[in-house]
Parts: structure tokens; C-alpha cells; sequence
């Protein structure tokens, strides 16, 4: 065993197995395990309360283990993660950092930020992948550049070699000494008194813990996961895995997630049972989907402020705080829509079929902007997830290439039938409609009066009439829509001069610039740097981009009339090709050195048409703790994008 002393910073992965940095730094030395809570640099994407809860009983299992490999996680509340990271430094004469890593916008920078510091100040300082099964910058196509489909990129990590990896944790640790400003689980605040009353209910349901996480994953595996393909889909049932919370905190390992499900397809294929097999392909599916969430978040960074295609640059959102407010609140007079919000609402519980119900629904029903959604997601999820949440609802916006069509306008009432064919979902989450027969509980609008007089319904007293009519909704779709079309063509017209097709792209408030290409940063070898650290997107020099991007021979004439864009239970949507995109990722391989210095940074979200700056527009009790949970989990249909 060497004689470094090391730091152990535990972010998102809270499980002492297969744990790549944990790992490193038991086998070359003595340990220091620490996390770090430092409120003021979460910015907006504070965790809402259910998401606190979930971390703070996470932190207290995970320092109970590392207890007894002989090792205290030392818990720090700070103003500064740097300065608390230095603070340690120097209280145990510390010669290494080790880290897994994030990769969301606001993680890279700060990461890549503490480590240049770091590094100047003679630290070694080295990061693993202990989240993904492939790092972002491994998977580009022929061309180098990143994958913009979901089945293309990952076709191609299902061809790539996978290295095994070892679950088991390490047999002991070596703790070293050091004295710094120290606080207990309790006094990081995660939890104030006013929550805990309502946090208690969700330990009835829920067992935070990379140990439980382990026991959810076998409970999974052994007795759902062969149902997996039959049972995804329905609501009101546990129906998936579970495992979304486990995952987003670190507490699980994807490899071993992917390991332990394709031993069973391996298996299953052997034995020729075919159901079996169609449920692992699908369940691997939607791992491979939280990859691709992390994979565009790398290559895309803007994804959290503005769309990935330009196609919502000029969309005329509906800045509606009383229809924010009654989605929110389960009072849009949609019975399916309303018992999905008040479920995340009261239990913290929504089927991702749900959720892709909801937040259609938000953005297409009734035109909200889609990073209102995305917000309140983050804000109420108790796995709340930034990169998969971006990815579900630029899916639903049309804003991915293989997303929905934005002129796709599901009805509730037809997914209520299916998805809820008894009624029994919406009967237990909206108590005022218990009574009505199953043959109206999903257009309570539509029943006789003496059917809502016998279940004791009054529409728009104990149960609001609808918030929209469905057919006037679809008229606003369609009208805003071509809005944007208009407003999309005089911008080309007065850049180009009306002489070329040529589309800028949707960076609010820099309409002459091209999004940036984001590179693998490279520098002079440095004793920090080994092949597993985590790779920083670098911004090209603008100079040397074209300042717009083309568009592929798109004329007026092509776009379809009015007319041809109204159908029952969905909306003809235009084409759209890769051409839209703006790849912002090449790989190292395949691309000359660059001598570009300009730094990576989180794009800041300026006014524009696409949406009000959400801290101007999100009303205050959207800021206000919800009790809520959740289990994401993609499939491989159109219809589930919401989650992992």
C-alpha cells in the first residue's frame, strides 16, 4: 500500500461499491472521505425537499459503512466547495483528490474549475467514471461527431467492448488524521422542522441506501423483470423497476445494473423464452436512454436553457401563471392529467407513462413553456435528474430529432381509456369523481346531468370543467405554430436579404453566433492527467465558425396547409433533417489540435421569444417543498420519454 494521503469527495455515487475513486484510493494509501454541501453554488437547480430527504438518509447509510471499513465520512456545509476542499488539503497534508465524475453543465464547469486551481497548487487531483457505462467523449460516429439519434448512439455502445468490473467493495480502509470543521447529518439542514412531518410518510415507501438499492435491484431482477415488457406501461401498478432514485444518487452502479440484467438475457436466450428476452431489450433500453441524457447534456451543453433543434426559437409560448399554477395542482378538469399531478402531489408516485402524459399536456395542451416544466420536475421529483429530465421534455417539445413532433396533440380522454380502461387510477387520486361510471370518468364534460347528479359531481365546483376545450386547444397548436413559422421566415429574410435558406440557431440574445463546437480540451501531460479523467468541452473559436447554420432546401410551398394539420389524435408534422442540429463534439481522434482558449461555461438564459427568463415567470409557490417521488423509466415506444 503506498503512502499517499488522499481525499475521497462523494458527490452523486453514495455506494462504497464499485466505486472507481473509493477504490483508487484504498489500494494506494490513507483515506479521507468527505462530502461537501454548498447550497449557494446550486443556483436553481437546488434539490427540491423530497430530493433532500432521499440525500440526507443516503449520506447517514453510506457514513455507517464507511464506519465500518474504518474510515468517518466527514460531512462539510460551506459557502465555498473549494475552499472547503482546500481546508481539508491542509488538514491532513493531503497529496491526492480522487472524484467520481458528473456531467451536467453546472458540475463540469465547477469540477473542471476546482481542478485547475488544484492542480496549480501542486495537488494531484484524478476522476473516474463511476456513473455511465461508456463516458461521453468514447461514442461518436464515423465523422467524429456526436450522435444526435437515440438508436444510432446506442447501437453503437452496444457494439463497443465493455471492460468487467468488480462490485466488490474494499475489505478495509485506511483513515487518516485531521482535524476540520465538521458538521452531522442533521446539521447540514437538508430537512427543516416544518418538512419532516410530511418526510416521514415517504419512508413508508421508500428505503434510501446503496445496500437497499441492492436489494431493489435482485427484487427487480429475480421475480418483474421478465413481466418488464407486458407490465411497463400500466398506471396505477408497480409496473417498473424502482431503481431511478438508486441510480441518481449513486447509490447503485449502472455496470452492475447492465450486468446483472444481460446475464439474464443470456440465460433466457438459452432457454429460448422469448418474453423474457423482449423484456431485457427493453430494460436495457431505458438504461441506454439515462446514457444518452448525460451524452447530449456533454456534447450539447446549452440543453438546460434553450432547445437542442432551433425549431422553438420563435414559438409563442403562453406565459399563463393561473394554467401553471392549475397543472399544478391537478385542476386542468382532465381526470387523467389531474390524478397524475396529485399523486406526484400527495405520494411522490408517477408512472412515467403518466409523465409523459402531464407534460404534454403542459406544453402542448396549454402552451407552457417547456423549461417551466423542466423546473418544477427538478423541483418536486424525488430522483430528480437534470439530464433526463432535459432529455424527456425536449422529447416531448419536438425538440430532438427523434422526438415527438411538436404538432403531436394526444387527448387524454383516449389515453385515459387506455391506459386507465377501468377508471380505477383516476378514482383513487380524485375522490370527487369515485362515483362516476367507467363509461364517463375520462370526459366527465360529456356525461348527463343525472349521471353527475347520482356520483355527486358538479363541474366547476368539487370538479373543474375543463381548463381548454381539446379542439380550440388543437386550433392554438396550430396557430402558434405557424406563428413561428412566419416569425422564423422574416428572420431568415431580413439575415439573408431573402436570397438564401439560412436558419440561425436558437441562442437566445446571439443571433450571429453558431453554437459553439465543444472540444476535448487538451493540454501538456501533467502528473494529474491519466486516461480515466473526465474531459472538459472547450468552446472553438468563433472566428473560425460560420456564423449560421444552413438549412437543407426547405421552401414555403413544402410546409403543409392548415388544414392537413388538424387529425384525431395527432398532428402531420414537417421534416426535419440532422442538418438542424449544430454538433457541438468531436472526437479526439478524428479532430486536429485545436488552439482555441476559450473556456467552457454554462450559458446564461437571456429573455427571448422563446420563453420569460424563468425567475421572472415561475410563480412563488413554485419554489414552495411538495411532497414527491418518482420512478423514470424510458421504453423503447415513442410514448415513454420522460425519464429513467
Amino acid at each position: 500500500m503506498g503512502s499517499n494521503k488522499t481525499i475521497v469527495w462523494f458527490r452523486r455515487d453514495l455506494r462504497i461499491e464499485d466505486n472507481p475513486a473509493l477504490a483508487a484510493s484504498a489500494r494506494d494509501g490513507s483515506v479521507f472521505p468527505i462530502f461537501i454541501w454548498c447550497p449557494q453554488e446550486e443556483g436553481q437547480f437546488y434539490p427540491g425537499r423530497v430530493s433532500r430527504w432521499w440525500l440526507k438518509q443516503s449520506l447517514a447509510h453510506l457514513g455507517h459503512s464507511l464506519k465500518s471499513l474504518g474510515a468517518e465520512l466527514v460531512l462539510i456545509k460551506t459557502h465555498s466547495t473549494l475552499a472547503a476542499l482546500l481546508d481539508c488539503i491542509n488538514a491532513i497534508g493531503a497529496t491526492r483528490v480522487v472524484f467520481n465524475h458528473l456531467y451536467d453543465p453546472v458540475s463540469l464547469v465547477r469540477d473542471h474549475s476546482i481542478k485547475e486551481k488544484l492542480v496549480e497548487l501542486g495537488i494531484s487531483v484524478q476522476s473516474y467514471n463511476g456513473d455511465l457505462l461508456y463516458e461521453p467523449w468514447e461514442i461518436y460516429n464515423g465523422s467524429g461527431q456526436a450522435f444526435t439519434t437515440f438508436d444510432s448512439y446506442w447501437d453503437k455502445c452496444l457494439h463497443m467492448q465493455m471492460e468487467p468490473v468488480s462490485h466488490l467493495p474494499p475489505w478495509r480502509l485506511l483513515a487518516t488524521a485531521g482535524k476540520v470543521e465538521k458538521c452531522s447529518v442533521e446539521e447540514l439542514n437538508l430537512e427543516d422542522e416544518t418538512e419532516k412531518s410530511s418526510n416521514s410518510l415517504l419512508g413508508r415507501g421508500w428505503s434510501p441506501g446503496w445496500s437497499n438499492a441492492d436489494k431493489a435491484l435482485a427484487e427487480f431482477v429475480e421475480h418483474h423483470l421478465i413481466d418488464y415488457s407486458k407490465n411497463r406501461l400500466k398506471v396505477g401498478v408497480n409496473s417498473s423497476s424502482l431503481l431511478s432514485p438508486y441510480l441518481h444518487f449513486g447509490e447503485l452502479s449502472v455496470r452492475k445494473v447492465f450486468q446483472c440484467v444481460r446475464m439474464k438475457q443470456l440465460l433466457w436466450a438459452k432457454e429460448g423464452n422469448s418474453i423474457g428476452k423482449e423484456s431485457v431489450t427493453l430494460f436495457l433500453r431505458s438504461i441506454g436512454l439515462r446514457e444518452y441524457s448525460r451524452y447530449l447534456c456533454f456534447n450539447f451543453p446549452f440543453t438546460h436553457e434553450r432547445s437542442l433543434l432551433s425549431n422553438l426559437k420563435y414559438f409563442p409560448w403562453d406565459v399563463n401563471q393561473a394554467h401553471f399554477k392549475a397543472w399544478r395542482q391537478g385542476r386542468t378538469g382532465y381526470p387523467l392529467v389531474d390524478a397524475g399531478m396529485r399523486e406526484l402531489w400527495a405520494t411522490g408516485w408517477i408512472h412515467n407513462r403518466i409523465r409523459v402524459i402531464v407534460s404534454s399536456f403542459a406544453v402542448k395542451v396549454l402552451l407552457l413553456p417547456w423549461r417551466w416544466g423542466m423546473k418544477y420536475f427538478w423541483d418536486t421529483l424525488l430522483d430528480a435528474d437534470l439530464e433526463s429530465d432535459i432529455l424527456g421534455w425536449q422529447y416531448i417539445s419536438g425538440s430532438l430529432p427523434d422526438g415527438h413532433e411538436l404538432e403531436r396533440l394526444d387527448s387524454p380522454e383516449i389515453q385515459g381509456s387506455k391506459f386507465d380502461p377501468e377508471g380505477e387510477y383516476v378514482r383513487h387520486w380524485l375522490p370527487e369523481l369515485a362515483r362516476m361510471p367507467t363509461e364517463w370518468i375520462h370526459h366527465p364534460w360529456d356525461a348527463p346531468l343525472t349521471v353527475l347528479k347520482a356520483a355527486g359531481v358538479e363541474l366547476g365546483q368539487n370538479y373543474p370543467k375543463p381548463i381548454i376545450e381539446l379542439d380550440l386547444a388543437r386550433e392554438r397548436l396550430t396557430e402558434a405554430i405557424f406563428k413561428m413559422w412566419e416569425m422564423e421566415a422574416a428572420a431568415r429574410a431580413s439575415i439573408s436579404g431573402g436570397t438564401s435558406e439560412v436558419v440561425v440557431d436558437n441562442t437566445d440574445g446571439n443571433e450571429n453566433l453558431a453554437i459553439p463546437k465543444a472540444m476535448l480540451k487538451e493540454k501538456a501531460p501533467c502528473p494529474t492527467i491519466s486516461s480515466n479523467d473526465q474531459k472538459v468541452p472547450t468552446i472553438q473559436n468563433p472566428k473560425n465558425s460560420p456564423a449560421h447554420k444552413k438549412r437543407s432546401k426547405y421552401v414555403e410551398e413544402e410546409r403543409p396547409h392548415r388544414d392537413k394539420l388538424h387529425k384525431v389524435n395527432g398532428i402531420e408534422g414537417t421534416s426535419r433533417t440532422d442538418e438542424d442540429l449544430c454538433s457541438t463534439a468531436e472526437s479526439s481522434a478524428s479532430k486536429k489540435q485545436t488552439t482555441s482558449r476559450f473556456s467552457f461555461s454554462v450559458p446564461q438564459y437571456c429573455p427571448s421569444s422563446e420563453s420569460q427568463p424563468l425567475h421572472e415567470c415561475e410563480s412563488s409557490d413554485l419554489k414552495q417543498p411538495l411532497q414527491v417521488q418518482t420512478d423514470r423509466v424510458y421504453s423503447s415506444s415513442e410514448d415513454d420519454a420522460m425519464g429513467t
